[in-house]
């Protein structure tokens, strides 16, 4: 972490989302401060004359003073008008610009999330530092938010304090006037010195109530993971009779949640009420002194309304001020994690050099003695692949659950560098290549895909707007044309009902062609295709294979399934078994070699399929 302050640099991360909140809100913050002082002023003013024109001796003062009255009470209604006019315009503009200002944050964070290198979405650490910062939003408010009314807090205090100063002369006028007096004097000390032990009073039950909630946040950070992983599939619960377990563990959970609650309740109690006690002698200090001088008739019977409510704000302002500043301080312990978040570096080297715009297509692509370990791990994932891409061909990637074939697909896409060996593209390594071109060359459907809430064609094409002609065509050709027809706003159509009542839901099936289409529609050299019929239906399977020439066109084409059935229209096929490519041939070579890994995956499915009658 820079050592430049961290609230400060929070803050100016903060505000650069959207200038224009803070200054109105400062604006707004000074009218709703002026209401109470002007409320004072104008009410004392009018208790002053009031007193003036009452019955003295018997008989009543000239009407002069009646006037007088009736022309404050209008400009307090009048300004109290104005100023409840402004606060409301005030409010309204602060209240759009609050919500700009949240959405472009929000905005920022999954800006970063997206940008990040790929390597640091999957590390745990990484993900753990993000859930900290939106567990510590969610639980207690702490972060972000509670920074900004801080700020807005300070605004207040230092705003009540500029007018209580500027309307104090007054008094302090009143009082030098009146003399050296002993009793006002040593209650003026007390108050004082009653604010300064509230201040340091504050600032410590602050610094126990930020400690308490820091430990609320991890322990509720642990209770949401935990009542996730209990919760996440209700369907298993009921089959395998777990309502038992997971009540239990519920129960253990919510015992301990109501246990720390209640300790943090008890301590904010016993700190708390010290120091509500300790804030209210100032303002009887302040009370006293002015009800002292005004008794001795130095000051005007409704200057005791408004010199009391001038020493209560101010005192007020003060102690509010500096709890502001212990909260912003307390505060900095849960903005560590969001700025952490934004520092976090992209360490992939970007590449400068122009991928060549090919009308052909031709990328070739090799991986020479490639070898690749995941951070932590402890067993490198790939080791020593030798493999080569031609334009146009069609690979199957086949072998058991962890043998590599994700890995060696993030590798190709450049989702991760080696960590030994290189992977060349037309004679330069992919690493010299700019990434986000390079990236370009690629349509993947991965294993775990996902669509979008949005219009269908806004999914298919990845984009605010779409060819029709060619998202129809694609539709059809894999198979997704009969439900096509039945959408009755055609690419229009939302998907799912996360936004729209009317969005469709699709099968597992259906959702697999749309992304089938989305990755064609791309036109990238390369094609990519991770079990690609794995939710579809063996007709609609079939349907796919017997068209897949046709669809993938003159693009190279890597095809990764566990149904070695569906690989023998692939030119090549690599077997991976323990992170290595142990054979690489046609489907009739590889199963010609009856002592080799194809054959031995072969037979094991085929057993399945033999008739045994």
């Amino acid at each position: 972490m820079r050592k430049e302050n961290i609230t400060w640099r929070s803050l100016k991360r903060y505000h650069g989302y959207n200038k224009k909140y803070f200054p109105l809100r400062f604006l707004q913050i000074v009218f709703q401060n002026f209401s109470p002082y002007f409320n004072l002023w104008m009410s004392a003013e009018i208790v002053t004359h009031l007193s003036q024109g009452m019955l003295f001796q018997g008989e009543a003062t000239p009407g002069k003073s009646g006037d007088q009255v009736f022309v404050l009470v209008v400009a307090a209604l009048a300004g109290n008008l104005l100023i409840h006019l402004m606060d409301a315009a005030l409010g309204r503009a602060v209240e759009i610009e609050l919500k700009v200002l949240e959405d472009r944050e929000s905005a920022a964070f999954t800006h970063k999330t997206l940008s990040l290198d790929y390597d640091k979405l999957e590390n745990a650490d990484v993900r753990m530092l993000r859930r900290r910062i939106e567990e510590n939003s969610y639980i207690n408010s702490y972060g972000v938010k509670a920074m900004r009314i801080g700020i807005e807090g300070m605004f207040g205090c230092l705003i009540n304090l500029a007018f209580a100063v500027a309307l104090f002369a007054e008094m302090v006028s009143a009082v030098l006037k009146a003399g050296f007096q002993v009793v006002p004097i040593l209650l003026l000390i007390g108050m004082v010195a009653f604010t300064v032990i509230s201040i340091f009073y504050n600032h410590f039950t602050q610094m126990k109530s930020a400690e308490a909630d820091y430990r609320i946040g991890e322990f509720m950070l642990q209770e949401n993971r935990l009542s996730e992983g209990l919760t996440s599939n209700g369907l298993d619960a009921r089959i395998y009779r777990q309502q038992e377990i997971i009540t239990k563990l519920d129960n253990k959970m919510n015992e301990e949640h109501f246990r720390l609650f209640s300790w943090a309740w008890g301590r904010a109690m016993l700190f708390t009420t010290p120091y509500i006690l300790l804030s209210e002698i100032p303002k009887i200090c302040a009370y006293l002194i002015v009800c002292l001088y005004c008794s001795k008739g130095f000051f005007p019977v409704g200057s005791v309304i408004k010199y009391v409510g001038y020493l209560n704000r101010v005192t007020g302002a003060v102690l509010d001020l500096f709890s502001n500043i212990s909260e912003l301080k307390n505060n900095e312990r849960f903005l560590v994690p969001y700025l952490e978040y934004f520092d976090l570096p992209n360490e992939m080297y970007q590449g400068s050099l122009a991928v060549e715009k090919r009308s052909d297509k031709k990328f070739e692509i090799e991986f020479k003695d490639v070898s690749f370990r995941y951070a932590g791990a402890r067993e490198e994932a790939l080791k020593h692949i030798n493999l080569s891409l031609k334009v146009g061909e069609r690979l199957a990637v086949v072998g058991r659950n962890g043998s590599g074939k994700t890995t060696f697909i993030k590798l190709l896409c450049r989702l991760y560098d080696p960590t030994e060996g290189e992977i060349r593209m037309n004679d330069f390594n992919i690493r010299k290549y700019d990434y986000r071109e390079y990236l370009d060359l690629f349509s993947v459907v991965f294993q775990d895909y996902t669509l979008l809430a949005l219009p269908l064609g806004n999914n298919i094409a990845c984009a605010r707007r779409w060819d029709t002609a060619k998202a129809e065509r694609l539709i059809e050709e894999v198979g997704f044309g009969k439900r096509y027809e039945e959408m009755p706003e055609k690419l229009e159509t939302p998907l799912y009902k996360k936004f729209d009542e009317d969005g469709v839901n699709l099968s597992g099936g259906e959702a697999q062609k749309i992304a089938l289409a989305r990755a064609l529609y791309r036109d990238a050299p390369f094609i990519i295709l991770d079990e690609p019929t794995a939710a579809l239906d063996p007709l609609a399977e079939a349907e796919i294979y017997s068209k897949f020439d046709s669809i993938v066109g003159d693009k190279t084409a890597i095809y990764i399934s566990h149904r070695l059935s569906s690989c023998q229209f692939c030119d090549k096929i690599a077997v991976f078994d323990q992170g290595q490519i142990v054979q690489v041939g046609t489907h009739e070579e590889l199963l010609a070699d009856k002592d080799g890994k194809y054959y031995e995956l072969w037979n094991a499915q085929a057993q399945y399929y033999v008739n045994r009658a």
